[in-house]
Parts: C-alpha cells; sequence; structure tokens
C-alpha cells in the first residue's frame, strides 16, 4: 500500500519514540475518593537531544506520554479527569468497547470537561488487550494531542503469556523546529487545511535507541501504539523473528510478519513476542522507517551472559470468545462512504496550505458541522453493517471506527482478513469494506484519524438504538 511520504530532510534524525520496561502494575499516581486522578496540566520535559533545552508539554501528569494505566481483566476503571488547562477537554478511551457514555468524544457522546472543571470516567473493559487514551474535544484535538495529550492503557489476560520482559512502544508527533513550539504554530496547526506531516516524532525524555541486554533465547513480549497524527511509517526488525499476537487490541492466530516489518498508521497497535537469538554476544533491535528518509533505531538489543533455558514455541493468544464467529453479510446493511477534497485555487492536499487557502475534507459530499446534523446511518442493535470507504484524495487516508472492532474484506470477494481492527489505511483512489455487528448501543463517531481531521472534514457519526 502506498505511504505518504515524509523527505529525507525532515525524517533524518528526528523520530524519537518512548520505550520503557512495563512494570508489573500501572504507574503510581494519586487517588481520590476510590477515583485514580489523571490531572491535565502544563509541563516541561526534555524531548530533544542536548544541548537543547526543555520544551513546553501538555500532558495528563505533565508528561508524555502520560501515565501507564495498567488493570486485570475483569477490574473496574476509575479514572477521575481533571483539567487544569486553559482549552476544554475530554478523554477518548482508543480501541475500547466501552459503554458509550464513556466514550469521552465531547459534544456527541459527553459535554467537554471545562478548564478548571472534572469529570469521572467509570468502566469494566470488556477485552484485554492494548489500548491508548487521549484527548477528543473538537475542535482541539489535533492541536492537544500534538501537545502530548495521550498515554498507553493495558488490560492484562486472566492468564498472560510468559516473557522475560515485557516492553511498551509509543510513537507521537511532536511539531517542527529545535526549541519550543510556539503559541502561534500551535494557532496553525488546529487550522491546518492538509495532512502535513509533523516532522519530529517523540514520546518521551528518555534517551533513543533504547537499549537492553539480555541472556542469549531470552522472550520478549513489545506492544507498540503508533500515535502519530499525519505520517505513515513501517516498524522493522532485525536480528529477530516477531510473532503478531494481536492487532488493534484483539487476538489473532499468532503469524509472522511479512519482511519482518509492520505498518503504522495513526492510532494502531500491535502486540509482538519474539525471541532473542541463542548466541552471546549476538544483536538485534527494531528501527522505524518513515517515506524514503532514513531510518531511527528505536529498540537495540544485545546478547550476554548464560542462555536461558529452552522455551515452547510462541503461541496464540486465546480468541476473543465476546466477538462474533461469523458476520452475516448476506444480511448486512451495506453503506458506502465517499472520502473527497475541496481545495481553494492553488491550494493541495499534500502541502502546508498557502495563506488564503483551504483544503477541506467531505464524507458524501458533506462537510462535518459538529454533531446536530442526524447520523450518516442507524441501525438496529445486533445488525450486520458492511462499510465501504472510497478514497478519492491523493493522500492516504486512516479511518476509525468507535465503539466496535470490524473485520477488513477482501478486495476481490466476501471474505476478510484473519484478524480484527478498529482503524483502517485507504489508498488514494483506492476502496475498502470492512464488517462488523453493531452490538454496541450509542452513538458512534467515524473519524479519519489525522491532526485537525474533524475540522477539515473527516468525520461522522452513526448511531445503534
Amino acid at each position: 500500500m502506498p505511504r505518504q511520504i515524509m523527505s529525507r530532510r525532515l525524517f533524518l534524525g528526528q523520530m524519537l519514540a518512548s520505550v520503557v520496561t512495563l512494570p508489573a502494575r500501572g504507574d503510581t499516581y494519586a487517588q481520590q475518593g476510590g477515583f485514580h486522578i489523571l490531572e491535565a496540566r502544563e509541563g516541561k520535559q526534555r524531548l530533544l537531544p542536548d544541548p537543547a533545552a526543555p520544551s513546553a508539554i501538555w500532558g495528563f501528569g505533565g508528561r508524555v506520554p502520560g501515565p501507564l494505566l495498567r488493570f486485570k481483566k475483569g477490574e473496574e476503571v476509575k479514572i477521575r479527569l481533571v483539567n487544569k488547562l486553559p482549552q476544554p477537554i475530554s478523554l477518548n478511551w482508543h480501541g475500547v468497547r466501552i459503554a458509550n457514555p464513556m466514550d469521552g468524544v465531547a459534544g456527541l457522546t459527553q459535554e467537554p470537561v471545562p478548564p478548571g472543571g472534572s469529570f469521572d470516567y467509570r468502566f469494566t473493559p470488556p477485552d484485554s488487550g492494548l489500548f491508548w487514551y487521549h484527548s477528543h474535544t473538537l475542535p482541539f484535538l489535533g492541536e492537544q494531542v500534538t501537545r502530548g495529550l495521550y498515554g498507553a492503557m493495558i488490560v492484562d489476560e486472566a492468564e498472560p503469556p510468559f516473557a522475560d520482559c515485557d516492553l511498551v512502544a509509543v510513537v507521537g508527533d511532536w511539531p517542527p523546529g529545535e526549541k519550543d513550539p510556539s503559541e502561534k504554530y500551535f494557532s496553525a496547526f488546529a487550522a491546518a487545511r492538509t495532512g502535513a506531516p509533523c516532522p519530529l516524532v517523540t514520546a518521551s525524555a528518555n534517551s533513543l535507541p533504547a537499549s537492553l541486554m539480555l541472556p542469549p533465547s531470552s522472550r520478549l513480549r513489545l506492544r507498540m501504539i503508533y500515535a502519530a497524527q499525519a505520517e505513515i511509517a513501517a516498524a522493522a526488525f532485525a536480528g529477530v523473528t516477531p510473532m503478531v499476537l494481536a492487532i488493534d487490541s484483539q487476538p489473532c492466530e499468532a503469524f509472522e510478519p511479512a519482511k519482518n516489518q509492520l505498518p503504522l498508521g495513526p492510532g494502531a497497535r500491535f502486540d509482538l513476542m519474539f525471541d532473542l537469538p541463542s548466541a552471546a554476544d549476538a544483536g538485534a533491535g527494531l528501527r522505524l522507517i518513515g517515506g524514503t528518509g532514513e531510518d531511527q533505531v528505536l529498540l537495540a538489543l544485545k546478547t550476554a551472559g548464560e542462555k536461558r533455558a529452552p522455551l515452547p514455541p510462541i503461541d496464540s493468544l486465546p480468541q476473543n470468545p465476546l466477538l462474533p464467529s461469523e458476520i452475516r453479510l448476506e444480511s448486512a446493511r451495506r453503506f458506502n462512504i465517499s472520502i473527497e477534497t475541496r481545495t481553494s485555487p492553488g491550494g493541495s492536499t499534500n502541502s502546508a496550505p498557502e495563506q488564503g487557502q483551504t483544503t477541506c475534507f467531505k464524507l458524501n459530499g458533506k462537510l462535518f458541522e459538529g454533531f446536530t446534523p442526524p447520523p450518516m446511518f442507524s441501525v438496529k442493535r445486533g445488525t450486520p453493517v458492511s462499510l465501504g470507504f472510497s478514497n478519492g484524495t491523493d493522500t492516504v487516508q486512516a479511518i476509525h471506527v468507535h465503539g466496535h472492532t470490524m473485520r477488513l474484506l477482501h478486495d476481490l470477494d466476501d471474505g476478510w482478513e484473519p484478524y480484527w481492527r478498529d482503524t483502517i489505511l485507504i489508498a488514494p483512489g483506492k476502496t475498502k469494506h470492512v464488517a462488523f455487528v453493531a452490538d454496541n448501543p450509542g452513538k458512534w463517531m467515524i473519524e479519519g484519524f489525522t491532526a485537525a481531521s474533524h475540522t477539515k472534514g473527516r468525520a461522522s457519526w452513526f448511531e445503534v438504538r
């Protein structure tokens, strides 16, 4: 599939990410009345190498990414969001098949949390897996996520598979430039009319590459979140053979990715496992590849010491019994959604807008005007739904559907890929079809999950009644 291309000049030496060893439980943070406190506030964090000064960020807990939230399967999540920022915010639990009032889409499922206000989120995730949380208040979504308002959440399986080391990697956008981004930049970013990528990707004060030394044949579990809002990239492994255990939070039959690479679109999550080489003093690693630019090493691994005892072959995670075993496509309600552009004279969907130029996106010929118009479609609970997304633009589109998980249908027949997705990539000029059972009642968003996509029109909603 074609990728949006970042130039070598912009990409070289500017891709950073967070790669951290996971604690047995989540990060420690304050509690109040049985609720964990997640405070959105301004902060300072070293995002660029010396001699650059710490950068001004907005973050949950005052850092990027926010605290790791980690729960056991069946454990209730109780989070109190406290807003100490100058803009209204909310908290979307990306990928969680959540009860609709807790989805955190301001204007659709709740009122935005004003500066100085708070909101209690309380739910029990039905699925184990890797998720992430981020602010979701229009028209500030692109700006707020880019400033750093996101973090990782893990819901552990009842019996997690054994691993000698458990890692999470988070990659997210950061504005260009060697110094702190200005308010002028963020104002322009929020109002931008193109999907132009932000060239600096960062998510942590940790220096890169993250380096680990482990005994030969050690087994690692790596959970990867691609929180970047604009750029399509790839993760490439060397020296190891990774097995994909889950995609977009849902288990799949374990498989080896083609060419040891994973395509990374905005919002994607991958859960992987691999064994290090059996010889001592052997190297392995993970690189981030963007367009035609140079690679950036995210994780550098080396073996040392005595070889660990043999482990059984890597096996698949148990399939999610809560997902439908079949989707009756012959009785599905079918809806086609076209993605088009409307550009002022001289504008381009691939470049930043010049003064006076705008590029807007339309779904089925309509600009997004908020959540007051009727839904794009409305179906009864339990209805099979098939959506066809036609990309009439000249850029890759990443489309995310809230509250549900989908099968990506084959292009030539009614079969589907052997994994579940909540976000799909659609190449320019192509059409992709997905299918799901609308089994989660409420009002759910369909969005182009890229920076400022909603102000540009790539958003709508549907209803399950």
